[in-house]
């Protein structure tokens, strides 16, 4: 059992989580050694859940675990957690906020234990190549460093944030990648350094609309005090209206422009950054040439300034900064050089998972460009997706749930160009047949994965292994 102030507040608590999946089974592990008596709901039958999650949990001295239970008794229950996967207006959750059981977050509960600063992360894009960026600074710094939350590793495995917060000492410190699912249900987390990068229309299955979708984002800033930092992005204007006003930390703002009120900015060849925080009368220090950025695209540039923000708010200096950054190579699956075959490069962007990511990928796309693009449709408009597609593509092979829809917005375009293709080998097996010396063929979907696959990691190695086996070929 876990011996400490934090593990006491749920000692002897009568903890039910809600949803076996990987965050789910850290939070009743921990939880569990905490003191707290737990149980672990999930709504659906026991054979349609993964097997090994199953046994995993069943394995857990001290804890219950009930499956194709959608109408619990709540009770006899203190706190309920639900896992992210769990919408907020689930029966399960309404329910027990009808019945004044407190729901709190697993970053919540995190938070509570942790003893390590966090610094956290959130925004519709760039997230993940932001928080392995600042991982890699902290790392460069001499940090005891824990890359957490939302941030999946190569082979789809993700270290929970309640995970982190147990491991990481006072002298270490969390970096986590935070989803605005994660931030519905927080009332005192409260990051360090927290970051938000944009905001764009995505999971309109799962918010009510944007408003619903820009409030959950400005949790993250919510608990701050004037000793923690907000890092944010002044050129998106959706950002620095939610943001307003919300919480008591430094504002620090990043732009891809000169800005007179930008921490860091680039003045087009330039990352800059005003020696005093928001005085530019101070004048400013060069951080790097825009073009050393080593990912490519704007969108990355602003993804660099965000990680410079962060970091400097941190106290970390801009050599080890700067050092770290020059040797970045970016994240798996995010415009991810697979190999080239006869002259046509072959890039993973199977993280790529809503249309403003496509915009942002298809403009830092080397050209002519030859798109594999669909997969399971979120909600919102695909207008924007499609003006994309048409403007960079020479041409777009279309996969997935969201076929239909796509090809019909790229015909209102007057883009026809296009072909559907039954599976995603057998899309790069179409793109390859059309493909010449100097093309190069993406996977860029702008959908989700789960009509095809079980996450954007198995999309993305599907993807991979059909190029490798046009290389043994």
């Amino acid at each position: 059992m876990m011996n400490s102030p934090a593990a006491a507040e749920f000692q002897g608590k009568r903890i039910a989580v809600i949803g076996l999946a990987a965050t789910g089974l850290a939070t009743a592990r921990v939880l569990r050694d905490c003191g707290a008596i737990v149980t672990v709901y999930d709504g659906k039958a026991e054979e349609k859940l993964d097997a090994a999650r199953v046994a995993e949990v069943q394995s857990m001295e001290g804890v219950r675990f009930e499956a194709g239970n959608n109408e619990a008794d709540w009770t006899a229950t203190d706190l309920i957690v639900p896992s992210p996967g769990v919408p907020r207006y689930a029966p399960v959750l309404t329910g027990a906020v009808k019945r004044g059981i407190p729901v709190l977050g697993e970053i919540e509960v995190a938070y509570r234990l942790a003893q390590a600063p966090i610094m956290a992360i959130t925004g519709t894009n760039g997230k993940t190549t932001t928080t392995a960026l600042v991982g890699a600074i902290c790392r460069e710094a001499g940090l005891e460093t824990w890359v957490a939350g939302n941030i999946a590793e190569d082979a789809g495995k993700r270290l929970p944030l309640i995970q982190a917060a147990i491991e990481a000492p006072a002298s270490g410190v969390i970096i986590a990648e935070i989803s605005s699912f994660q931030l519905e249900w927080v009332e005192r987390f409260r990051p360090k350094i927290a970051a938000w990068l944009n905001l764009a229309p995505d999971h309109m299955d799962r918010h009510r609309d944007m408003e619903e979708y820009g409030q959950a984002k400005t949790n993250i800033f919510r608990a701050q005090t004037r000793g923690d930092f907000a890092i944010l992005n002044a050129d998106d204007e959706s950002v620095m209206r939610f943001s307003e006003g919300v919480g008591r930390g430094r504002r620090l703002p990043f732009s891809l422009r000169i800005h007179p009120q930008a921490f860091i900015f680039n003045d087009g060849e330039y990352i800059l950054q005003w020696t005093d925080f928001g005085k530019p009368e101070l004048g400013a220090q060069v951080w790097l040439r825009n073009d050393e950025v080593p990912i490519p695209g704007q969108h990355n540039v602003a993804n660099v300034m965000a990680a410079l923000a962060m970091t400097t708010a941190f106290g970390i200096e801009a050599l080890d900064a700067m050092k770290a950054t020059l040797e970045f190579k970016g994240v798996a699956h995010r415009m991810e050089l697979v190999g080239e075959v006869y002259g046509v490069q072959y890039i993973n962007n199977s993280m790529c998972t809503n249309p403003a990511a496509v915009k942002a990928s298809a403009e830092a796309s080397p050209k002519p460009l030859i798109a594999i693009s669909g997969g399971f449709h979120k909600g919102g408009d695909l207008s924007g997706m499609a003006e994309s597609l048409a403007r960079n593509a020479k041409r777009v092979i279309l996969i997935g749930q969201a076929t239909a829809e796509l090809a019909d917005a790229l015909k209102m375009r007057g883009f026809y160009n296009f072909e559907a293709a039954d599976s995603l080998p057998d899309a790069v097996h179409r793109a390859t047949k059309t493909a010449e010396a100097g093309d190069t063929v993406m996977l860029i979907p702008g959908c989700a994965s789960f009509d095809m696959f079980s996450g954007f990691e198995e999309r993305g190695q599907v993807f991979r292994d059909a190029v490798r086996e046009m290389t043994i070929a």
